[in-house]
């Protein structure tokens, strides 16, 4: 998980970019758990931080 939430600069931030995915799907569907998992996990990415691995747990399982 790691991976997915290092600094970029210059690059695409996968951890984002899946959040906000898994974030528009969720709010369509009404998953408000893993909407606010998305955000936590949006909210950390700005930041500049790793993400809570249950809210990435959350994230990542959303299509699995």
């Amino acid at each position: 998980m790691a991976l997915l939430s290092q600094d970029q600069t210059g690059q695409d931030n996968p951890a984002g970019d899946v959040a906000w995915t898994v974030l528009d799907a969720a709010n369509d569907l009404g998953d408000t758990v893993t909407v606010e998992a998305c955000r936590r996990v949006i909210d950390a990415n700005l930041r500049g931080i790793e993400p809570a691995p249950s809210d990435m747990a959350i994230v990542v399982a959303f299509f699995g």
